[in-house]
């Protein structure tokens, strides 16, 4: 489970976010590719566009339960 206390930078503020457990392992760019984007000089991924509608909600929720180390968190409502 992905520690919110523990984000990585970058990360726009919201119910989605990336912790610095994150492999950069393309995941979830490829699950989710309008809402996370590669921080290439330090090797992780994060969110840099929360999701704006149903299909990226989705698109969201199938990265995080996709994402190999358990890195993505949702914070449900809270930003």
């Amino acid at each position: 489970m992905a520690d919110p206390t523990d984000k990585v930078e970058g990360s726009v503020p919201g119910k989605y976010y990336v912790d610095s457990a994150c492999i950069d392992c393309d995941v979830c760019r490829t699950t989710a590719p309008d809402n996370f984007e590669a921080n290439e000089d330090e090797g992780f991924s994060f969110v840099f566009k929360q999701p704006e509608n149903e299909e990226e909600e989705e698109q969201c929720r199938d990265a995080l339960e996709s994402c190999p180390v358990e890195a993505i968190g949702d914070d449900g409502d809270e930003t």
